[in-house]
């Protein structure tokens, strides 16, 4: 279930909820006023559900495979099987769509549509050079709208906040094609170009009303200090493990990511709250395999 990545996508719904204006800051420290937190605290769930069967399928589909590239994974060595890993999956997944029916039914219909890319993803689309960062991308923008979805009209605003996600989320599945057998070149530098473009989007949301900059600023220089160094050893020596190393920042920099925007919409204070997942994500790392 890769529960280090499993809080990356709890920060997605701590961003959703920060856009979605429903965290009203009053002044003073971390005084905020949360309304419709148990919707919050369902979605949450739902997420945990989604991201958590949508790992589990990966990799039963990818049994075969995984019994020659990877033999030390739970299937292929025979710690877990086949079978009990797909009731797992569907529990998981159904689990997320029944939270998310709790908050309203365009909750219920994004973690419906969240499950269709995760499957789609699973079977088909991984393996193809164009359409896998595409659908990876999709699910992870469909997961923030999800957070989004506990105030709609926040959807209807901010419409092209999930883009960075998806943007985001297409590189780190672009620079990982070389997980295995060593990177290429045209990956990581079209890897490195998407994540500009997620910087640029950072910096462009200072436009928007109701996302101050400054505050989002500190939190994007950590962000950017986590995930382009090992990017850079990557690019320089193309082996496997620097591959990994730098496909494993990535994933773990999302919270980062998150904690960015949500500082931006909702204060330092939240951004940091959110900022707070990541060594606990980080001590889960090296417990559990990431990718």
């Amino acid at each position: 279930m890769r529960p280090a990545n499993l809080l990356t996508a709890v920060a997605d719904i701590c961003l959703g909820y920060a856009a979605s204006g429903l965290l009203l800051k009053s002044s003073g420290l971390l005084n905020y006023t949360p309304i419709n937190f148990i919707e919050f605290h369902w979605l949450i769930l739902a997420t945990l559900g989604l991201y958590g069967g949508g790992v589990v399928f990966n990799d039963v589909f990818d049994y075969e495979l995984d019994k020659k590239e990877r033999p030390e994974r739970s299937l292929p060595s025979g710690k877990a099987s086949l079978w009990g890993a797909t009731l797992l999956g569907v529990f998981l997944l159904s689990f997320g769509v029944f939270s998310a029916s709790q908050v309203s039914w365009l909750s219920a219909g994004i973690a419906v549509l969240v499950v269709f890319l995760v499957i789609l993803y699973d079977s088909l689309a991984k393996h193809h050079v164009f359409f896998g960062p595409l659908v990876m991308g999709l699910c992870r923008g469909g997961n923030l709208a999800l957070g989004m979805s506990i105030e709609p009209e926040s959807l209807l605003l901010l419409w092209f906040l999930p883009l960075i996600p998806i943007v985001y989320i297409a590189a780190i599945t672009l620079i990982s094609r070389g997980e295995v057998q060593g990177g290429n070149r045209p990956a990581l530098l079209l890897g490195f170009g998407m994540y500009v473009l997620v910087f640029l989007a950072i910096v462009g949301l200072g436009f928007y009303p109701r996302y101050y900059l400054l505050y989002a600023l500190p939190f994007g220089i950590l962000f950017g200090f986590l995930i382009l160094p090992p990017l850079r050893k990557a690019w320089i020596d193309l082996q496997a493990k620097n591959v990994f190393k730098a496909v494993k920042a990535g994933v773990l920099a999302l919270i980062v990511l998150d904690a960015t925007l949500s500082a931006g919409f909702a204060g330092w204070e939240y951004g940091l709250l959110v900022l707070l997942l990541l060594p606990i994500s980080m001590g889960l790392a090296r417990i559990f395999a990431v990718t």
